[in-house]
């Protein structure tokens, strides 16, 4: 027996090349490592990038589901209505003393700023008790909102 004749019984093992196309491609099955293993992004889009720029908006944003009453003084009314009328805020908005918000009649608030001579019925207002007092010593009565 010579050394060019002898052949094996098994087929020898070779190390198989990885990365060279095929169905593994890239990472060839043996997963990333390092930065492509970590959580996040190697490059952040534009748009985020953008939208990261523009400063936030600080403090509450939304408006108020309450609409603010509309102040009405004692001057107004004793103004704009004659003795033994009825004082709403329809009347007020007929009047032209307050106007609608978007399309809406508002709520009223009726404080204590100026004299009331007159004997007036004011109903559906919110109302100080200043102007209460005032309102029930010129004879005139308030009705329960």
């Amino acid at each position: 027996m010579q050394t060019h004749t002898v052949q094996r019984h098994t087929k020898q093992k070779t190390h198989v090349q990885v990365g060279r196309g095929g169905r593994h491609g890239k990472t060839s099955g043996r997963g990333g490592k390092g930065q492509t293993a970590r959580a996040g992004h190697k490059r952040r889009p534009q748009l985020r990038d953008a939208i990261k720029k523009i400063p936030k908006l600080r403090g509450y944003r939304f408006a108020s589901i309450e609409t603010p009453e509309v102040p009405v003084n004692l001057q107004m009314l004793e103004s704009a209505f004659s003795a033994g009328e009825r004082v709403t805020p329809a009347t007020l908005i007929e009047k032209m003393v307050i106007t609608t918000k978007n399309g809406k009649v508002p709520s009223v608030k009726i404080l204590a700023r100026g004299e009331l001579k007159k004997k007036l019925v004011v109903a559906e207002c919110k109302i100080s008790t200043a102007a209460r007092t005032a309102i029930e010593s010129a004879g005139g009565s308030v009705e329960a909102y």
